[in-house]
């Protein structure tokens, strides 16, 4: 069987009324092994702190914005890659 590869993108969530999102950390490195449901990084806003968790397992392939970044909803963060079979 052959095998391919899926890329995920991790995309800044709609986290309500917020004009400034900060991203305040990534708990992994590039090439790390996440495990799905794993707390990739973390947003935070005026009001509240988010865990952004990682919908499937992989590595991480990309980081697109770094530590203490500003960011707005719908913007890419990084991105997750998996190995799936054909």
């Amino acid at each position: 069987m052959a095998s391919k590869t899926e890329d995920f993108e991790l995309i800044t969530p709609d986290l309500g009324d917020t004009d400034k999102i900060e991203l305040v950390r990534w708990n992994f490195q590039l090439g790390d092994q996440i495990i799905e449901g794993s707390e990739v990084c973390e947003l935070v806003t005026d009001k509240a702190s988010f865990p952004m968790e990682s919908p499937i397992n992989g590595i991480l392939a990309r980081i697109d914005r770094e530590k203490g970044s500003i960011i707005k909803k719908g913007e890419i963060l990084g991105m997750i890659r998996r190995n799936v079979s054909e």
